[in-house]
C-alpha cells in the first residue's frame, strides 16, 4: 500500500508541476482563515464539475498536504469512467482510494461509506456528473447536487470541510475534446467550514429533511460563489 501512495504522490507532483508551467492556477479563500486553512480538513466538496482535466487545479493545493492526498483520499468516482481503458486506469493511478460507484443508491454507495476512516480525506464532486457547454449534464438535464454528500456529512459529523468553488473548464477542455488548451488562467475559490456548524446550520433551515436542506444549501452558496467568467481569460 505504502508503494501504491508513493507512486500517486509522484504522479500528483507531476501533474502540480505541469499545471503551474501551462497554467496560470489561482486559488482565492472566500474566509481568509487565520490558521492552516487544510488543517484538520476531512472533506473537500468540489462543486461545478465540468472537465475530466480538473486535476488541473492540483496546481493550486499546496505542498504540505500532497502526501495525505496521495496516501489517505477516498472518493467515489463514476464507474462508467473508471471503465475506460485509459482514463479509468489514469484515475485509479491518481487516487488508490477512488471507489467505482453507480448512478443509482446501491451496494456501490454502500461500499464506498464502508471505506471511509477517521483519518481519511474525502473528495467528492456531489453534482455526480459533468456539465457540457450547454449547461446541462449530456442527457440534457439540468445540473443539481445529489444527497450522497449529505451521508457523508452524517458519517463524519465533526472536523472541518472545504467547499471548491470551480468557474470551470471548458475554456481549457470541454467534454469529448481530445487536447486541453494551454496558457489559460484557471481560477478556483475556497471555502473552510466547519462540519458541525454546517449540520447545525443546515438543520435550523426550513426544509423536508436533511438531505434536501444540504442540497439546497451547496447549490446556493455555488451560485453566489463561483468564480465570475471574466477571470479566466487566455494569458
Amino acid at each position: 500500500m505504502i508503494f501504491r501512495s508513493i507512486f500517486a504522490l509522484l504522479i500528483l507532483t507531476v501533474i502540480k508541476v505541469l499545471a503551474r508551467f501551462f497554467y496560470d492556477v489561482k486559488a482565492i479563500w472566500l474566509d481568509h482563515p487565520d490558521t492552516d486553512p487544510w488543517e484538520g480538513v476531512r472533506i473537500v466538496c468540489f462543486l461545478n464539475h465540468t472537465s475530466l482535466y480538473e486535476p488541473l487545479f492540483l496546481g493550486a493545493l499546496p505542498w504540505r498536504i500532497m502526501w495525505r492526498v496521495a496516501s489517505k483520499l477516498v472518493a467515489p468516482g463514476a464507474d462508467i469512467t473508471l471503465k475506460r481503458p485509459i482514463v479509468g486506469r489514469f484515475f485509479k493511478f491518481l487516487a488508490p482510494g477512488m471507489i467505482p460507484i453507480t448512478r443509482r443508491r446501491d451496494a456501490s454507495w454502500t461500499y464506498f461509506m464502508e471505506h471511509i476512516h477517521k483519518d481519511s480525506l474525502v473528495v467528492i464532486l456531489p453534482e455526480g456528473r459533468m456539465k457540457r457547454s450547454t449547461g446541462l449534464d449530456k442527457h440534457g438535464r439540468p445540473m443539481s447536487v445529489r444527497g450522497g454528500i449529505a451521508d457523508i456529512l452524517e458519517f463524519m459529523k465533526e472536523g472541518k470541510m472545504v467547499i471548491a468553488y470551480s468557474h470551470g473548464l471548458h475554456h481549457v477542455q470541454v467534454p469529448g475534446e481530445p487536447i486541453p488548451r494551454i496558457f489559460r488562467k484557471i481560477r478556483i475559490n475556497l471555502e473552510r467550514v466547519d462540519i458541525e456548524g454546517f449540520i447545525k446550520l443546515v438543520n435550523e433551515q426550513d426544509g423536508t429533511d436533511f438531505k434536501t436542506k444540504v442540497i439546497q444549501e451547496l447549490e446556493r452558496r455555488m451560485k453566489k460563489n463561483c468564480p465570475s467568467k471574466n477571470k479566466t481569460k487566455k494569458l
